[in-house]
């Protein structure tokens, strides 16, 4: 997989206890890697990062992006030589709450991590991501590109715009010829097994479900293009690839990640699917209105640059990712996690095979 570039290399991942940063932690031991995590404590109670037990199977750095001499540090002492940064502050409504510790993480966090790439010699290539909502959003329907316009109505939205162009701003002042091969990465609405996070879809109706209430959502007739976890992790690797490989096409760009095109199903749609994985789950929902927190109600990326440069396409659709989202929640909640570790490898490896299947070029 992915040229074999990943074997017995140093890979570290900040943000490593989220959603996103826990399964691609998961996926680079698998490919051989020698991983590292610089991150805060688990966002959540219970965690993914936590079930997998990465604590034991990787170096675990504890610390805030927003504290430059501490992200150094760890660093300077663990020598990576692919970094992929996943830290952020990642909910939209959080972000009202306190917009200030969003931007910090955001795009302060960025910053750091761009100064930090300056000062170590032994890093190569980095891929840091961002989100589809970096883009000023004008409700369109067809998919934004990425030399569309960047901005944000909403706090986090915007800390993800900032972010992208602070990235652009040390791509051309720093890394224009010069090591590390840099990039960015955009995608959204991603769903799979381990996320608890509030405010997200998924995890609210598993925690209902769990509790026998209803379903409480913002706008069940909101359309995203839904994608499992999986999906742009394999984007992110397959650029972190080219990125080390010295791919001067992928150097100081950006790419959107984002699933078959058909892929554009409501709120609804998704919770209505999610019910045939879960006993006694019911599909109705409450509409929790709040008009004093925009957020947009359609949002698509296109996604052919990836397909051009990278050779990187999504594998699943609709169906088979709330499939695989169902069925890991089911082995947690029914197996009472004994299983989990080996459930996390085998959608890993399941999603590899329908990949090569599909004779995507990062499956060599």
């Amino acid at each position: 997989m992915f040229e074999n570039i990943y074997h017995d290399r140093r890979v570290l991942v900040t943000g490593h206890t989220g959603f996103k940063g826990s399964w691609i932690s998961s996926w680079l031991l698998d490919l051989g890697a020698a991983v590292a995590g610089f991150s805060t404590n688990a966002p959540t109670k219970p965690s993914h990062f936590e079930v997998l037990r990465l604590t034991d199977r990787i170096e675990h750095f504890e610390g805030d992006v927003r504290n430059k001499r501490s992200l150094q540090k760890a660093i300077d002492k663990f020598c990576p030589e692919i970094v992929f940064h996943f830290a952020a502050q990642s909910l939209v409504r959080k972000s009202y709450e306190d917009p200030v510790l969003t931007f910090e993480t955001n795009s302060t966090g960025t910053l750091n991590l761009l100064e930090c790439l300056r000062n170590q010699p032994s890093i190569k290539a980095a891929v840091l991501i961002t989100s589809d909502k970096c883009y000023e959003n004008v409700e369109w329907l067809w998919g934004y590109r990425e030399n569309d316009r960047l901005g944000g109505k909403d706090p986090y939205s915007a800390s993800k715009a900032c972010a992208e162009l602070i990235s652009k701003v040390y791509m051309e002042s720093f890394f224009k010829e010069n090591r590390p091969n840099i990039a960015t990465a955009r995608a959204g609405n991603v769903i799979g097994g381990g996320d608890w996070a509030s405010d997200r879809i998924i995890p609210d109706c598993v925690r209902a479900w769990s509790e026998k209430k209803p379903v409480i959502t913002r706008n069940p007739k909101a359309t995203r293009p839904w994608q499992h976890v999986l999906e742009p992790l394999s984007g992110y690797l397959t650029l972190g690839q080219k990125l080390f490989s010295g791919n001067s096409i992928c150097k100081n760009q950006s790419f959107n990640f984002g699933p078959q095109e058909k892929v554009n199903q409501s709120v609804g749609d998704l919770i209505s699917e999610m019910t045939q994985y879960w006993l006694g789950a019911e599909s109705k929902v409450q509409q929790d209105i709040d008009f004093s927190k925009s957020e947009s109600t359609l949002l698509k990326l296109n996604c052919e640059k990836s397909h051009q440069f990278l050779q990187w396409r999504a594998v699943l659709n609709f169906s088979e990712t709330v499939r695989m989202t169902g069925e890991w929640y089911q082995v947690f909640y029914n197996e009472k996690q004994t299983s989990i570790i080996e459930t996390t490898s085998k959608q890993i490896q399941e999603y590899t095979e329908k990949a090569t299947q599909s004779n995507l070029a990062w499956t060599q």
